[in-house]
């Protein structure tokens, strides 16, 4: 084979590996939207809540049930979308270099894990009474989102996934520990979904739209 024709083929061969190694391609507008959603959704939901603690918000209890119950329907429906549009774009494969996809995976893994710990919790707190065994799981949650961002630093090599993982870490043991303590619990909750939340969801998503452009 001459060597002008294999040069253009070694190169393609280098950039193909790299691209796997480097986890190019576009992030997730799913994962991007669910961060970004769910964390300002939920931390508004949670300055609601340091709003009725301070007594500037007092509405109706059926009212305050709707807010909540909206908040989640919201969330769901974001989450929807997004997901729709992503099969529509992707063609319903699992398309996309090999470190996006094992990234993609980490996260639907961390996700599945938390529909049982809602069962485990929410079962436990019912039966035995105590809404503080309910507040161990959001506890859990950050505690498993923080290892799926270990897993996306190790692909992706981005500070910011680093600092998100260990900022997960920290909040997931101070929750554990503020049970108890409603007030210092709802503070830690609320800036943790904003800052690990909305945050990383809005580095995803301004990533994804930049590829996309």
């Amino acid at each position: 084979m001459p060597a002008s024709s294999t040069k253009p083929s070694a190169e393609a061969d280098l950039a193909f590996l790299r691209s796997i190694v480097e986890g190019g391609g576009k992030p997730s507008i799913t994962l991007a939207t669910c961060y970004l959603a769910g964390g300002l959704l939920y931390g508004f939901q949670c300055l609601f809540h340091i709003g009725q603690m301070f007594g500037v918000i007092r509405w109706p209890e059926m009212v305050n049930l709707a807010f909540v119950i909206g908040v989640t329907v919201a969330v769901c429906g974001f989450i929807a979308w997004a997901a729709i549009r992503d099969m529509r774009e992707s063609g319903g494969g699992n398309h996309g270099p090999l470190a996006t996809r094992t990234l993609n995976a980490a996260f639907s893994s961390a996700g599945m894990v938390n529909l049982a710990m809602i069962i485990i919790f929410g079962v436990g707190a019912w039966r035995d009474g105590d809404f503080a065994l309910w507040l161990y799981y959001p506890a859990v949650v950050f505690g498993l989102q923080a290892a799926a961002w270990l897993v996306a630093w190790g692909l992706k090599k981005k500070l910011w996934m680093l600092a998100t993982s260990a900022g997960g870490w920290l909040t997931a043991v101070a929750l554990g520990l503020l049970v108890r303590q409603p007030d210092d619990y709802l503070y830690v909750c609320t800036a943790a979904l904003f800052l690990l939340f909305a945050l990383p969801g809005w580095i995803m998503l301004r990533e994804a739209r930049a590829k996309a452009a």
